[in-house]
């Protein structure tokens, strides 16, 4: 097969609705980068998990040669598990997605890809198994032999040694002077600069869950403990792991890159900014249809809540994974002056919650609920929370509401593309200066909100600059519109990001 090949490798994929084998911005970054790379006609394959859910008409069970379904065996512990292939096309680019739920496999076994993200460590280690030495071993099962192996964050990681282990055993070297080879077919997507959002494991749980895969790659096992372990400690993380095993790593902003020179100073991170598919988001096609896309909104609002709004009246929207760093309360800390602004009858100002949280992560549940109940118990009608934020959701609210509020601590925000999404639609940005905001000129566009003072300065800008200019110049509200939209299409597409790849990240391979 043709050895120009990318292989991209990522733990999430929002590719359609109906299919939810993804949770946030890692998995609509995954399903953009496709959808782009099947518009360019680029040689590309993705590699993924694909977790039980419902049986899905568009996945198709991968054969074998002789025409039975195609199993790999992957050693974890002293266990080979089976795992079965489905694929599923992004126009002519196929998607392969493993699954452990075979019969052959113990009942346990069976369940290791029934859950993304699964809160249990072990479980998770061994997803991260499945999906980096299991997708290397699918590629190798089907003659696909890419140039390029692109690891979309660290969860694939695991499959460099697949690659080193093919080094070792076809040209006789050391494990050291194969980590060399394989670092040349390898890059890497850094997409995290917080401390939670870096995966990592117990050197003893590496070190038992890895012990017969080693075996197989014949070194002892702390020569791969050592690639991944965090300094003074007996954690390994797969950042780390990634970092010393692939031969380019590019951050997803400026600032970003600029940022993790002071975490990782031995890996200096190459600046591509993330785009987005504008065919996909782009559900406006001219700023004109956008009270139309804000009906829609408002009717699902009222489907989903019985809360009725009207078209004429602000609206702004805080929709995205709900973590501490967000801040999504930024707006209602100063309940009192929030009310005052937003209960004026002639200028009334409403505003959409929605997003998820992670399995196990208390606090940003607890910010979850904080935001219902002073909906419930402060705030009334002027604010909804909906549930269920999916790709769906998220294309009714970039494109309905009038606002995108983007509220993060600077330098938390690795890139952040929701707000790209909204204003490629028109919904005017309303935003710290941090990921992709740093980059953006937001005269006559937006509103740049000061980190250090949030709340204080958000509702000033919403009193004194937002307000007015929704209720009293909209001549003015529609050249910002515009310009948002121009900015998005010129600046922040996937079709500029593919190509940056292919001239900072990806080698001359074409």
């Amino acid at each position: 097969m043709d050895n120009k090949i990318i292989a991209y490798f990522c733990t999430e994929y929002a590719l359609d609705p109906n299919l939810p084998i993804y949770a946030g911005g890692l998995g609509i970054l995954a399903g953009d980068y496709m959808r782009e790379a099947n518009d360019q006609k680029i040689s590309v394959v993705g590699v993924g998990l694909f977790y039980n859910y419902e049986n899905y008409d568009k996945l198709e069970l991968v054969l074998d040669k002789s025409g039975k379904p195609l199993n790999i065996n992957v050693p974890i512990q002293d266990k080979q598990i089976k795992v079965q292939v489905f694929k599923y096309l992004v126009g002519s680019i196929p998607i392969y997605l493993l699954n452990t739920n075979v019969l052959e496999n113990d009942s346990d076994d069976q369940l290791i890809t029934n859950k993304i993200y699964v809160g249990d460590k072990e479980t998770r280690l061994k997803q991260e198994m499945i999906l980096g030495i299991g997708g290397q071993r699918v590629l190798e099962a089907l003659d696909i032999h890419p140039a390029i192996y692109h690891l979309n964050e660290g969860h694939s990681a695991f499959l460099a040694l697949e690659l080193i282990r093919h080094e070792i055993q076809a040209k006789q070297v050391s494990f050291d002077e194969a980590i060399i080879l394989a670092q040349k077919k390898m890059v890497f997507t850094n997409h995290t600069l917080v401390t939670a959002g870096r995966e990592i494991f117990s050197d003893e749980l590496i070190t038992l869950q890895l012990g017969g895969y080693v075996q197989e790659l014949g070194v002892p096992i702390s020569e791969v403990v050592k690639l991944g372990q965090v300094k003074e400690s007996s954690v390994f993380s797969m950042t780390n792991f990634s970092l010393a095993v692939t031969g380019k790593v590019n951050a997803v902003s400026k600032l970003h890159a600029l940022k993790a020179v002071s975490i990782w100073p031995d890996y200096p991170m190459l600046p591509i900014t993330n785009g987005i598919h504008i065919k996909t988001w782009d559900k406006v096609g001219d700023i004109k249809n956008h009270q139309m896309c804000k009906q829609e909104l408002l009717d699902y609002i009222y489907e989903q809540t019985g809360v009725k709004w009207e078209t004429n009246q602000l609206l702004l929207g805080w929709a995205r994974r709900f973590v501490e760093y967000k801040r999504p309360l930024a707006i209602l800390d100063d309940l009192e002056k929030f009310i005052g602004i937003a209960r004026n009858n002639e200028c009334p100002v409403k505003i959409v919650f929605s997003g998820e949280t992670h399995e196990n992560d208390k606090q940003g549940k607890e910010l979850v609920q904080k935001v219902k109940d002073l909906i419930k118990n402060e705030i009334g009608d002027l604010a909804v929370y909906l549930p269920k934020y999916n790709m769906m959701n998220a294309q009714k609210l970039v494109a309905g509401c009038d606002v995108w509020l983007n509220t993060p601590i600077v330098g938390f925000e690795a890139c952040g593309t929701s707000g790209m999404k909204a204003a490629l639609n028109g919904t005017l940005p309303c935003s710290t200066q941090d990921g992709w905001i740093d980059e953006a000129e937001l005269y006559k566009v937006g509103w740049i909100i000061d980190s250090d003072h949030i709340t204080r300065n958000i509702l000033d800008i919403l009193e004194h600059n937002i307000v007015p200019m929704y209720y009293q110049n909209q001549p003015q509200w529609q050249e910002h519109m515009e310009n948002a939209r121009n900015m998005v299409i010129n600046q922040f597409s996937t079709t500029r990001m593919l190509k940056e790849y292919f001239e900072k990240l990806y080698p001359n391979i074409f």
